[in-house]
């Protein structure tokens, strides 16, 4: 129950606060209509992981080893990149809040917003489904209320880190959860080379860089959500490092141009 309890808290606990920073963005910068597109996107990854996970189980699917790491990996560099231009968006629209609060977004905004909800639910969906496995869909009622004790626990700690983030200004509040998604986007590039790694696909070349796990061990419960929110790996290989790195460095060179074009456009406007 113990397992099943943390499983659940950790991937809901990553779904609900990245969820909620879109929504939390939307509310403080008025665009409150474009709930819907975002709430689409929710309930739709929610259900698409269900009807995944009971199609694995129907079809006695074998997911197991290489599959499995083939396809985290994928849906996770996948997840990497759809959140990264959520984070460029919120880079442009942060340089003039004030000039940008009330423009209406482009259809393309509003389908890319269902978009990003979508993956990233359905990203957290299908590693829940993995990591129960099929016996949380089975009749052990300790299993299920684990489960479900977790996913309530997770968003009612989301739920107080938003309610206590409402008194930031719009300017903080782009700062805080732009650090935490930023973070948030280089945990998931370079757990996404791990798991390609897993599978064979990306060579490893050096396996452990460094091992702390002994200091900080990433399978304790605090290394696990270290671990899910902040890419923490206690023993990550040469390319997990260099991939996390080069993150901060490629968002850094896109984010300087943003700003750089903002400032070019604002000159013209004078």
């Amino acid at each position: 129950m113990i397992q099943e309890f943390m499983i659940t808290f950790r991937e809901g606990l990553e779904a609900f606060l990245v969820v909620g920073i879109i929504f939390a963005y939307l509310a403080k910068t008025n665009k409150t209509k474009l709930n819907r597109y975002a709430a689409y996107g929710t309930l739709s990854g929610i259900i698409a992981s269900v009807l995944v996970a009971f199609a694995f189980i129907a079809l006695s699917v074998n997911f197991k080893g290489r599959n499995e790491a083939l396809f985290e990996g994928v849906v996770m560099l996948i997840a990497a990149g759809v959140l990264t231009s959520m984070i460029m968006w919120m880079g442009r629209e942060g340089a003039n809040i004030k000039q940008n609060i009330e423009r209406d977004l482009t259809m393309r905004t509003t389908y890319g917003l269902a978009l990003l909800t979508f993956i990233l639910v359905f990203r957290e969906g299908i590693e829940t489904v993995l990591f129960l496995g099929a016996a949380a869909f089975g009749n052990d009622s300790s299993i299920l209320s684990g489960a479900l004790g977790g996913l309530i626990s997770a968003a009612a700690l989301s739920y107080i880190v938003f309610r206590t983030s409402t008194h930031l200004n719009l300017h903080m509040f782009f700062k805080v959860t732009g650090i935490f998604l930023i973070v948030f986007a280089a945990g998931l590039t370079a757990h996404g080379v791990h798991e390609l790694q897993e599978a064979g696909v990306i060579p490893v070349i050096i396996e452990h860089v460094w091992d702390i796990n002994h200091i900080f061990d990433e399978n304790s419960t605090a290394g696990s959500l270290a671990k899910s929110l902040l890419g923490y790996n206690g023993n990550p290989s040469l390319l997990e490092v260099l991939s996390y790195l080069g993150y901060y460095g490629i968002l850094a060179v896109g984010l300087g141009y943003i700003r750089k074009r903002q400032h070019v456009k604002n000159k013209a406007s004078y």
